[in-house]
């Protein structure tokens, strides 16, 4: 057989290929998820998506290293298998992991069931369970998006910046990326689409055709709705402070406007789309594509 491909992603956009050994690798920091997927005999793919860079291994041996290997992960590094789930994973056709949970709205399309980094379905607007995490247009899943990391005010010059902190930017046009890239979050292919395969942020048309199936046009209507949209919050640009968790909820779509970006928002008072800065930290619900 040909060597099997082991592919360790983690998320800032480092790469390397070299010969598998453990020693000679950093340590791990927390992993984000786990994707295994076997397609042929010879060919076996773990994916393990992570805080700081991706790291592509090749071994003879890829059933060895698995058996080597996912314990370790799993116990020692902490491994969390995130509950929004990725592509039916299979090995040797046993399968490891379930398909994406997912939602088909009456306008036809495909959800996710959850916000990204939630852990249920919302049972209410005001589940905690089902916020989930505040993401900035844009940005990647590189930790920024947990609702207690750490801020910094220094912008970044380029897509992907290279730590975990949720980036201040008080300063019009309220964006942490400087220049500006409208591109980052367009489509499955966006430079740091955080969805899993397959899946990308909708469309400000999209987030609309939902809002406008709310059966009353409010919070109510949201958690109402297939979607189950819970009032998750914000995370706002000047301070890093929370806001509107439980009483406001805030989804970006991938749409641009301007300097800023579109958003669908929403409170017991009623639900419009907005625009926004894209240093806000908000929930992302992601649409197949």
């Amino acid at each position: 057989m040909g060597n099997q491909i082991i592919n360790i992603e983690l998320c800032s956009g480092e790469y390397f290929d070299k010969d598998f050994d453990v020693a000679k690798q950093k340590p791990f920091e927390e992993v984000k998820k786990v994707d295994i997927h076997r397609s042929g005999f010879d060919h076996l793919k773990i994916k393990l998506i992570m805080k700081t860079k991706y790291l592509q291994m090749k071994t003879k041996n890829s059933i060895l290293l698995l058996l080597l290997l996912l314990p370790s992960l799993l116990f020692a590094q902490k491994v969390i298998v995130t509950p929004s789930g990725h592509p039916v994973v299979t090995l040797a056709g046993k399968v490891l992991q379930t398909p994406i949970p997912s939602v088909t709205s009456p306008t036809g399309k495909i959800w996710m069931d959850r916000n990204l980094g939630a852990t249920q379905v919302a049972t209410s607007s005001t589940d905690a369970a089902s916020y989930g995490d505040l993401y900035q247009w844009g940005r990647g899943t590189d930790g920024h998006q947990i609702r207690t990391s750490a801020t910094t005010a220094t912008l970044s010059s380029g897509d992907v910046p290279g730590h975990g902190n949720f980036i201040l930017a008080p300063s019009a046009p309220n964006d942490w990326r400087s220049p500006q890239n409208v591109n980052l979050w367009q489509g499955v292919n966006g430079v740091n689409n955080p969805c899993p395969a397959a899946y990308r942020l909708p469309t400000d048309v999209e987030l609309d055709a939902e809002r406008v199936l709310f059966g009353t046009n409010n919070a109510a209507g949201a958690f109402a709705s297939v979607l189950k949209l819970p009032m998750a919050g914000s995370r706002d640009f000047s301070n890093g402070s929370l806001n509107g968790v439980g009483t406001g909820g805030y989804y970006w779509s991938g749409t641009v406007s301007g300097t800023s970006s579109r958003d669908l928002l929403f409170t017991s008072s009623g639900a419009l789309m907005f625009t926004n800065g894209r240093a806000y930290g908000f929930s992302v619900r992601c649409i197949k594509d």
